[in-house]
């Protein structure tokens, strides 16, 4: 079994504990986190839904990503993955939100953000979304996606983990 298919076990059994259901809201992964998890038995228990937004289009028109944003700070910023986590809950019966934009390469980077940038966004119900910037470097786009579906199921983790704890759930 793969590292991607024990953390993605760890979290749709967390997820599965708690009774929580998770969106996720992805770009340069393009379905790879939601394949993870539907990659396992009782995924229907734990994943509400997952968008697959490539395009600035889709990211407004899906997620409700703010043209200004995307025009002030881009596509692969703090701010777009923190609206797009945002706008999975909105658009979900989800508890829990994990969103991905980056550059996955070869090309697309720049000197401000290079390829294997991957900016994260996590949203819960009731929260600000927060976010957390990866520089994945030289590493070739597919491991970059690899290891932001692992970063993403970790950031998932943590989220269950912390609701749980907070509702009691062992």
């Amino acid at each position: 079994m793969s590292d991607t298919a024990i953390l993605a076990t760890k979290v749709l059994t967390r997820l599965q504990q708690a009774s929580l259901m998770l969106a996720t809201a992805e770009s340069c992964t393009g379905g790879l986190i939601a394949a993870a998890i539907t990659d396992l038995n009782g995924a229907s228990n734990v994943l509400d839904r997952g968008f697959i937004t490539y395009s600035n289009e889709a990211k407004m028109e899906m997620l409700a990503v703010r043209e200004q944003t995307l025009r002030d700070h881009g596509a692969v910023s703090s701010q777009t993955a923190a609206e797009m986590a945002a706008g999975a809950l909105l658009h979900s019966r989800a508890d829990i939100a994990v969103s991905v934009t980056g550059i996955a390469g070869p090309g697309g980077g720049t000197a401000e953000k290079p390829v294997g940038l991957v900016w994260f966004g996590i949203a819960v119900r009731d929260g600000e979304p927060r976010t957390v910037r990866k520089q994945f470097a030289g590493l070739g786009r597919a491991a970059v996606r690899r290891d932001s579906v692992a970063t993403a199921l970790g950031l998932v983790l943590e989220a269950a983990e912390t609701i749980a704890d907070q509702a009691g759930v062992p």
